[in-house]
């Protein structure tokens, strides 16, 4: 194809992309190079698992049927009778395991960074909102095979919310869609995992990494660059390619090495099997629960939990307005104490929880 007397292709289609001024500014880019460099592949890889849970989770959804009557049986069809399901859905379920992985490093590496400081505060804000949107992907994804683990799972998940002062009842209502975790449930949450939370990360996405390309890559305070950075296209890029293989690598390895199992269909009437506990990243919420006393002054405590974890959502989302030194290049020890302090807790409390329930 050649429609104007010159080039190919490739220059008719660079033409109507502007693929040169693309290439020209991504090679302008520089990644910064220092000690710390090695933190910055977590945020690539937190988008590579990203799309391994799309295009797996696109694949599941044409055997997959949202009712309380064919839940479950259709997970046990694609994982028995489907060529590759069982495959298809470790992967989706090891890759969601791992995106939460390395969105926490890549959260909290950034944190400890300072990455958030002018004029980065949106690439910070868009960011932490992913976190919020991808914990709100595991837990609504939970629910989807309709076993014992995960209706007994969702239903005390469901029942956290009620706590929470004046818009509790509320949220459990939007999510259960009545009274109890039934039919409509399953319908609603699914209808979250599949449609709205995706459409709504992707545009996400998609601004956090228009952002990052604009603002650049940010250094941490103090520290001194070893060089004058790598191109971010194609040497950088290249430095992702390999990163991504390796994810490739250790993501196959888990699934052949623990595949993706099958429970028994939920019984609603049944009781919950012993040692019900919710996914491993939230395990510090469950253990927080358990640890906190059931009455402070008169207040219950799942509404202090409750609104202790809302100021620090809210923490971690206004961080850069709240860190005024940060924005004059002077690090404050206040705030690397609650990255750290906050870390160490995660870690205990996870362990703890891990400890005394089991990793069934």
């Amino acid at each position: 194809m050649n429609t104007n007397g010159g080039g190919g292709v490739g220059e008719w289609i660079g033409e109507r992309i502007a693929w040169k001024e693309i290439t020209g500014f991504l090679r302008r880019k520089r990644v910064p190079q220092h000690k710390h460099s090695f933190w910055y592949i977590f945020g690539g890889l937190t988008l590579f698992f990203f799309i391994v849970q799309i295009i797996s989770g696109i694949l599941l959804l044409f055997y997959y049927s949202p009712t309380p009557d064919t839940a479950n049986d259709s997970i046990h069809l694609i994982m028995t009778k489907v060529p590759f399901g069982w495959l298809i859905r470790s992967i989706h379920g090891w890759s969601a395991d791992l995106m939460v992985a390395m969105m926490l490093i890549h959260l909290f590496s950034t944190f400890l960074m300072r990455a958030y400081r002018k004029p980065r505060e949106i690439l910070w804000m868009t960011g932490v909102i992913q976190l919020f949107l991808v914990l709100g992907f595991a837990f609504t994804g939970y629910l989807l095979p309709w076993d014992a683990t995960a209706y007994f799972a969702t239903k005390i998940g469901t029942e956290i919310p009620t706590s929470i002062p004046f818009l509790g009842p509320f949220i459990v209502n939007i999510l259960r869609g009545g009274d109890y975790v039934g039919a409509e449930t399953l319908k609603r949450l699914f209808a979250l995992h599949v449609v709205a939370l995706p459409i709504i990360t992707l545009g996400f996405v998609s601004i956090h990494l228009i952002l990052n390309q604009v603002a650049g890559t940010s250094s941490p305070i103090g520290v001194k660059h070893t060089g004058p950075g790598i191109p971010f296209f194609p040497n950088y890029l290249y430095r992702d390619g390999i990163t991504w293989t390796v994810a490739t690598m250790v993501l196959i390895t888990l699934v052949l090495m623990l595949p993706a199992d099958m429970d028994p269909k939920a019984n609603p009437f049944a009781s919950a099997p012993p040692g019900i506990h919710p996914a491993w990243y939230f395990l510090p919420l469950f253990q927080t629960l358990k640890w906190f006393p059931s009455q402070v002054f008169g207040i219950d405590g799942e509404v202090i939990v409750n609104v202790l974890v809302g100021i620090f959502g809210l923490f971690l989302l206004t961080v850069p307005f709240l860190d005024r030194k940060a924005s004059r290049e002077v690090r404050d020890r206040t705030f690397t104490a609650i990255g750290v302090i906050a870390m160490v807790y995660a870690v205990v409390s996870t362990v703890y929880a891990l400890k005394t329930v089991g990793m069934g």
